[in-house]
């Protein structure tokens, strides 16, 4: 498996010469760099204006390993090849390096980077990506990946702070500034390259490797770039290192990276703003992030009635990300699946507008005993939830799960906002809150089954799609019946979750240890010996008369799953989804928005004068259990005795879309008649060469189960004009909303998002 590492954007407050004459120092070795013993330079050229100046070097490093493994590779010393090109015009110094020792069984790759700041000139970026592919190694492949993972993260700090201390060095003998290149007026071309070769050391093999891209985008790497590429290179992302690289938070900093460019973090941004992370976990936040953009690539939502100024959409929000990959241990494959079923899921139940559509219940907003109160010592937001005094029956019985389970999600998303503000006012990263419960009053009517049943769902629903929201629940004044609930209730919730969980009986939150250890005393309630009026509503029993009937109850519990303008649908093999749209007018425009949410699909649109068979089911569609479930809809359009060409017409190219993307497109029609949108399901090609499957086709196969893809959609038929006013309107959103977009830390392709806005208009379908 090939591991990667991609860092933030770190800032030197110094000129981007001053930096260059610090970093040179490092060479030929370095005392703060134990395992660097030596380097030496094998070529040098520069161009005769002297603009461009390439150094090669190889490098000697006695990399911390156990002296078993040594004996057994057979060597004391690991060699890496780096090559440096300074360009003294652009001001930028790339560096590359690979490893010579065992390039045949393992394959190390470092780019790094330094360049001017784009904003401030004065200011110097660095930037590095590195990975990580070791084909074998006598059987210990493991060790030696886990042996680099942790030695590479503790590299990266170092590298840092070598500069650093060199820039120091530079200040305590006088040398505060280093004049900048500037060409001489009689310079020849810098395309003229002088070589002057410094022994007779062959040229580097590094450009004859088959080196491994560290990322998707070039970037480069720091001080410790050759050193840290070395065996203890390996750009891992699932590793828990003890390093932290954020430089120093200044004053004035904003909530976007300054000036960092093509939408990518820097170190202070995430210091300031997401915490203290090691290197690795860096890497992971970073690289979701990046795939999160490509694969949402140019996506809008929807414009819909409810909605109709709706902004482009836009990945979520740092903390967000960063919470799902807590959530998994940073294991970035892990995150990336839960998160990506969680924004279906947002995006299907249109969550992230619920603050500003849900509106509460009067029975809530009288019986309801939980409310917002202040923050802890923390500066984590505090909620109060007074579960003894609740009428969970009443309630029930009143509203139904659905309306509690929409109040409880409310209850999250504002928890969320008073985060983010909660960040800007204490200067530091707030990314959870704490709540307190309440249980005096707490008897065996809380144990009623359905209320019990109710409150497993919201808890599922609240694990699944807000993990690592919860900093600490405070349980105060316990009852006896409290371990009968918390053995009903302790499996549904993540073991991470209940470390987070203080049980106090009686009075003892009163004592040492309690609650003044996490909440000042000026805010404590009221109901709890404190002085401060807290306005969470006494509770009290539901009146009957507001109880509904068992059929209204069951009617409403699944608006949840059909209050959507998404439906969703399954994909088998030799089973298409097709929807029908019949057209009236020829210049109409049909609108399609899909995420591929399981699976690889082809996406065809299709034009028939024949009206096709009634929605059908197919008898393979039957044999799969799933299908009857909400989400499992297929449906089969085209008679099987069709021929294409005669029957019906192909109208735009196929498309093949790979699981977990976003694609939206419009056709302009032509023609009246019937179209009809087939999702269908998506084989792979076997090689060219042989009628036998690669196995990475056939590896690729058995991910998907049951030969099973799930896709979930939404169309709309705009009469032209209609459409050119709304993509107009659109694009005026856009750009009034341009300025406040680009300044905050998730503004993700604008630019992209305008251009894929104007070509949909044109009647495509394009994966984003």
């Amino acid at each position: 498996m090939v591991q990667k590492y991609q860092s933030p954007i770190r800032v030197y407050k110094q000129p981007f010469e001053l930096v260059m004459e610090a970093y040179e120092r490092r060479f030929p070795t370095c005392h703060l760099i134990p395992m660097f013993v030596d380097s030496e330079v094998l070529e040098e050229t520069e161009s005769e204006d002297g603009s461009i100046h390439q150094i090669q070097r190889r490098c000697k490093l006695d990399v911390d390993a156990p002296r078993l493994l040594k004996r057994i590779a057979g060597v004391d010393y690991v060699y890496f090849s780096q090559e440096n090109t300074l360009n003294k015009r652009e001001r930028t110094l790339h560096i590359e390096s690979h490893n010579e020792t065992f390039s045949n069984r393992v394959i190390i790759h470092e780019l790094c980077s330094y360049s001017a700041h784009p904003e401030n000139e004065d200011w110097t970026c660095f930037e590095q990506s590195a990975s990580l592919d070791i084909k074998s190694f006598f059987g210990f492949e493991s060790t030696v990946e886990k042996m680099a993972m942790k030695q590479y993260a503790s590299s990266i700090k170092k590298g840092k702070e070598i500069i650093e201390f060199y820039l120091n060095q530079l200040e305590e003998e006088g040398i505060s500034h280093v004049p900048r290149w500037t060409p001489s007026l009689d310079a020849p071309s810098s395309s003229s390259v002088t070589t002057k070769p410094v022994c007779a050391t062959p040229k580097l093999l590094h450009l004859e490797l088959p080196v491994t891209p560290a990322v998707s985008i070039p970037v480069s790497t720091d001080a410790s770039d050759h050193e840290i590429a070395t065996a203890t290179n390996n750009d891992a992302t699932q590793s828990d290192a003890t390093s932290n690289d954020a430089a120093s938070q200044p004053d004035n900093q904003t909530e976007n990276q300054t000036g960092t460019p093509d939408d990518k973090l820097d170190a202070d941004y995430i210091k300031r703003y997401l915490g203290d992370l090691t290197p690795l976990q860096e890497s992971c936040l970073i690289r979701l992030r990046q795939w999160l953009q490509e694969s949402h690539k140019g996506k809008t939502l929807t414009l819909t009635p409810s909605s109709p100024s709706s902004p482009p959409f836009q990945i979520p929000k740092d903390e967000h990300i960063l919470r799902f990959l807590r959530a998994r241990d940073f294991n970035m494959e892990k995150a990336r699946e839960i998160l990506c079923q969680s924004l279906t899921w947002r995006k299907q139940h249109q969550v992230d507008y619920l603050l500003e559509t849900w509106t509460s219940p009067q029975v809530l907003s009288d019986y309801y005993t939980g409310g917002w109160h202040h923050h802890d010592k923390e500066g984590r937001p505090l909620y109060i939830l007074r579960l003894g005094q609740m009428d969970t029956k009443g309630l029930v019985r009143a509203l139904g799960e659905e309306s509690l389970l929409r109040h409880v999600l409310s209850i999250n998303e504002e928890g969320l906002r008073r985060c983010e503000e909660n960040t800007k006012v204490f200067g530091r990263p707030i990314s959870c809150w704490t709540c307190l419960v309440d249980l005096e009053g707490l008897n065996m009517r809380h144990l009623w089954r359905p209320g019990v049943k109710a409150l497993l769902r919201i808890i599922e629903v609240v694990e699944a799609n807000y993990p690592e929201t919860l900093g600490r629940l405070l349980i105060l004044r316990a009852p006896r019946v409290f371990p009968v609930l918390w053995t009903l209730v302790s499996p549904f919730i993540d073991e991470n979750t209940r470390k987070k969980f203080l049980i106090y009986a009686g009075n003892d939150y009163q004592g040492p240890g309690g609650l003044l250890d996490y909440i000042d005393k000026e805010v404590i309630p009221d109901f709890l010996g404190g002085e401060c009026m807290c306005e969470v509503p006494e509770g009290g029993l539901v009146p009957k008369s507001l109880y509904r009937t068992a059929e209204e109850l069951e009617n409403e519990d699944i608006s949840l799953w059909t209050e959507t303008i998404y439906q969703s649908a399954s994909v088998f093999k030799g089973a298409p989804h097709e929807v029908v749209i019949e057209i009236i007018d020829a210049s109409s425009v049909i609108t399609w928005d899909f995420d591929v949410c399981k699976g690889d699909v082809v996406f065809h649109l299709y034009h028939s004068k024949r009206a096709p068979q009634t929605p059908r089911k197919d008898p393979l569609v039957g044999q799969h259990s799933s299908i009857t479930t909400p989400g499992g809809n297929n449906v089969q359009l085209i008679d099987k005795s069709w021929t294409l060409g005669l029957d019906y017409s192909m109208v735009e190219s196929p498309l093949i879309c790979k699981e977990g993307e976003s694609v939206q497109g419009s056709h302009v029609t032509r023609w009246p008649g019937f179209y009809i949108l087939q999702w269908k399901f998506h084989t792979m090609p076997g090689s060219a060469s042989t009628n036998l499957p690669r196995v990475d086709d056939v590896l690729a196969s058995l991910q998907v189960s049951s030969h099973k893809c799930k896709v979930m959609y939404y169309t709309e038929v705009i009469g032209s004009e209609d459409f050119s006013e709304q993509a107009s309107r659109r694009q005026q959103v856009v750009e009034e909303d341009t300025e406040d977009w680009q300044r905050s830390p998730d503004f993700t392709g604008l630019e992209e998002w305008t251009c894929r806005s104007s070509k949909e208009m044109t009647s495509t379908s394009v994966p984003s």
